[in-house]
């Protein structure tokens, strides 16, 4: 469990956090969003102390990391950003294996280790394992950092807008491995980010910030549908916040078992959004749901309440 207790921080006269206190649960995907300045980058450097506090705690498993020798605290918490950071003198193997080797494993578990998050995250192209920094893509770059956080098998991962600069398709490639891998983990994630489309896509929950203070934190659907106050709303969408709750809201929720249809069927674990374009794609009102059951069209424009 990540805490933070009435944290505060200030770079000169400018307050960066203010009085900020928030709980992250074990195996929970949480998402940190907001606008530029907002402070949650600053809040998450704050877990492995690349960022030092001015008042309060941040504690991890219940312990100040103020009070941990730092190099032990870093080792075991993941650590992913945009930039990447890989060594580029070491091969892909040897930069997923950096924080595995300072910890000691024996070479047998370490190329175990890195054969598995090279399959996972799909770097499965012949000798990737050999290559180097400079010959990768944008994307493979992108899975090596995400498989380094990931290969000591943390209890905790921060990634830090670790997809802002990658192309779409990529990008969602990277979003659904990460989640995946997370879901069959139980790995704790403390995500950041600017995009909210993303936030909703990937958190459990999600933390608003706005002005170095949490706005609101909710499911997705509750920041949707419960809008702390009209800074909220305008940040989720507005009048337009509800094409973002087809896009957290699940096909297996609105299947109806005793309708039968037409068309190529969608997995019942498709978004409502998901269903919407196959829909449209296929000029149909209604599509079959693999496994049995229908999804019709007055289901998705029909909000619950």
């Amino acid at each position: 469990m990540i805490e933070f207790d009435h944290v505060h921080k200030a770079f000169g006269d400018h307050v960066v956090i203010e009085d900020l206190s928030l709980r992250v649960a074990d195996g929970e995907f949480f998402v940190l969003v907001g606008p530029s300045g907002s402070g949650k980058s600053t809040l998450l450097r704050t877990v492995n102390r690349l960022t030092h506090i001015d008042r309060g705690r941040v504690l991890v498993d219940g312990k100040d990391v103020a009070t941990q020798p730092i190099e032990t605290l870093r080792r075991g918490i993941g650590y992913a950003i945009q930039s990447v950071g890989l060594f580029p003198h070491r091969t892909v193997a040897e930069n997923i294996a950096t924080v595995p080797r300072l910890l000691g494993w024996s070479k047998r578990d370490i190329d175990a280790r890195v054969a598995e998050l090279i399959d996972l995250l799909k770097l499965d192209e012949p000798g990737m394992a050999e290559r180097y920094p400079d010959t990768l893509s944008g994307g493979q770059a992108q899975r090596v950092g995400v498989a380094r956080a990931l290969a000591a098998r943390p209890k905790i991962v921060l990634m830090d807008e670790p997809f802002g600069a990658l192309d779409p398709l990529t990008r969602e490639s990277l979003q659904a491995s990460v989640k995946a891998i997370q879901r069959d983990t139980g790995t704790a994630m403390l995500f950041v980010t600017h995009d909210m489309d993303e936030a909703f896509l990937l958190g459990d929950r999600v933390g608003l910030m706005l002005d170095g203070r949490l706005a609101q934190v909710g499911t997705p659907l509750e920041l949707i549908r419960s809008p702390a106050d009209d800074r909220v709303n305008e940040f989720v969408g507005g009048t337009r916040a509800y094409l973002r709750e087809l896009a957290v809201r699940n096909v297996r929720d609105s299947v109806r078992r005793d309708e039968h249809a037409e068309g190529e069927p969608i997995p019942a674990q498709s978004t409502l959004q998901e269903a919407l374009g196959a829909m449209l794609a296929q000029r149909r009102d209604r599509l079959p749901v693999e496994g049995g059951g229908a999804i019709l069209l007055t289901d998705i424009v029909a909000r619950p309440r």
